[in-house]
């Protein structure tokens, strides 16, 4: 008996990318997790190349030089933070799952 709608079709190719529903929805959510990570180091490389050159020109004005220190400091945080992030999600994952790979990749069981 088919639906109230009748039977779906996936549109191709981007639903088969992502194999069915259940595995698919993960793989899409690493997949945005990826893009907001690199999105935040490119931001984080931008900050520093933009801080290097506001302390190239600060011309000795100390104030100049203060905030390009604080903007460079405030990016490697942040790069540190994004780091850091996987390695505590490794360590997580090891200590409860006994695999480093369990919350960074995980595994949706179901009916078969």
């Amino acid at each position: 008996m088919l639906g109230i709608f009748g039977e779906v079709t996936p549109p191709e190719p981007f639903a088969t990318k992502y194999g069915s529903f259940e595995t698919g929805l993960m793989k899409f959510a690493n997949n945005i997790l990826k893009l907001i990570i690199i999105g935040a180091g490119i931001f984080a490389f931008m900050n520093i190349i933009i801080a290097g050159y506001t302390f190239l020109g600060a011309g000795g004005d100390a104030k100049k030089v203060e905030q390009a220190w604080a903007k460079i400091w405030q990016s490697l945080v942040g790069l540190l933070f994004v780091a850091g992030s996987f390695v505590l999600a490794a360590i997580f994952g090891w200590l409860l799952f006994k695999d480093p790979t369990a919350i960074l990749n995980p595994k949706i069981y179901g009916p078969e």
